[in-house]
């Protein structure tokens, strides 16, 4: 794979200023977010309707920020932000498969542990973020296709265009500072988050890497999402500790 971006003035100045955010500001707000819906919901029955509102349209607007710095920059091709297929197209529809399969075998064993009052390893840790009622698992289902879209779309494709366009690093470098930038934002999981954000983090961009397009990590990440945000709720939320609401994004 290679990408050759070259940025606008404009699509640069959009770009840095998200990127600062995602390092400095998503970690910090993503935190927040999570400590005041751990500790409403319980008590309010909208906290989590409410939060994932505000993550789909925060998704969303990131997304459309992505695109404007394409269209602000009449020498970047959309290829330079992953958006083109594959370089081995049959090779993806396999991976693809696999995967699903995978996340339905896995989804289930680890509802099978949750509704049997088994530890399920990272659960509690999002289990502020677990629907209860039919909505909720509707608007889960929706968060998790967002999360896989223009997470991809931001951390991969625009970020690392960003580091080798603009910074000047290698492709790999580039990749790596991605992978920084989506490990931090793990932060409202606590240490355990920012590593696994990190872990899948590189798994993403080596998927994008690999492949030079974002079809596959979109893929992926819809599918582990879906998974992990469909699961029961292993017991009431106050039962865990909740974070101070000072010093995320699963996002946010």
């Amino acid at each position: 794979m290679t990408v050759s971006p070259d940025f606008s003035v404009a699509s640069t100045a959009v770009t840095a200023v998200l990127g600062a955010y995602l390092l400095f500001g998503e970690p910090w707000l993503g935190r927040r977010l999570y400590g005041s819906l751990a500790r409403r919901r319980d008590t309010e029955p909208r906290a989590l309707v409410g939060y994932f509102t505000f993550v789909l349209v925060f998704w969303w607007v990131f997304a459309a920020l992505a695109m404007a710095a394409l269209v602000l920059s009449p020498g970047m091709a959309a290829a330079d932000l992953g958006i083109a297929a594959p370089e081995s197209p049959m090779s993806t529809a396999v991976v693809i498969v696999l995967v699903a399969a995978i996340s339905v075998v896995s989804g289930r064993k680890m509802r099978a542990l949750a509704e049997g009052g088994r530890n399920v390893p990272g659960l509690a840790s999002i289990q502020a973020m677990l629907p209860r009622t039919a909505r909720e698992r509707r608007l889960a289902i929706a968060v998790a296709v967002t999360d896989g879209i223009c997470a991809e779309l931001v951390y991969r494709g625009l970020l690392i265009a960003f580091g080798v366009g603009v910074l000047g690093l290698n492709l790999y470098a580039a990749a790596a500072l991605s992978v920084l930038a989506y490990a931090v934002a793990g932060l409202y999981q606590g240490r355990s988050g920012v590593i696994a954000f990190g872990v899948v983090g590189v798994l993403f961009a080596g998927l994008y890497v690999s492949t030079g397009s974002l079809l596959l990590p979109i893929a992926v990440h819809i599918a582990l999402s879906v998974r992990d945000l469909t699961l029961p709720v292993p017991e009431p939320v106050n039962s865990y500790p909740t974070y101070a609401p000072t010093p995320k994004g699963s996002r946010p």
